[in-house]
């Protein structure tokens, strides 16, 4: 077994030797070990962190930009890669600013 610490406090972490660290999207057989650590913190390969639907539990998910995770295709608007609840406070919040 293995421990890691990393900056945060409640980032100590055991890790068994032979874990493989894999995307939780269906059918992706990636070893997220040599990916970035975005890429492992959130289960996701690079490939489809950028596809605009996976299949997650059986599910069409999309990843979303802003949230760091899976939602349903559904909230999104077109081949947006944000959720609408997250766009929407980012753009009230630049209506805000050019307002003032």
């Amino acid at each position: 077994m293995e421990i890691s610490r990393g900056e945060g406090k409640r980032s100590l972490r055991y890790k068994k030797e032979d874990e493989e660290v894999g995307s939780e999207v269906d059918g992706c057989d990636s070893d997220l070990s040599a990916a970035k650590p975005y890429h492992r913190r959130h289960k996701v390969c690079e490939y489809h962190a950028k596809d605009s639907s996976v299949l997650i539990s059986g599910m069409h998910q999309r990843f979303c930009q802003q949230c760091s995770r899976f939602h349903e295709v559904s909230e999104f608007d077109e081949s947006k890669r944000s959720c609408r609840r997250r766009l929407a406070g980012h753009n009230e919040r630049r209506r805000k600013i050019a307002s003032d």
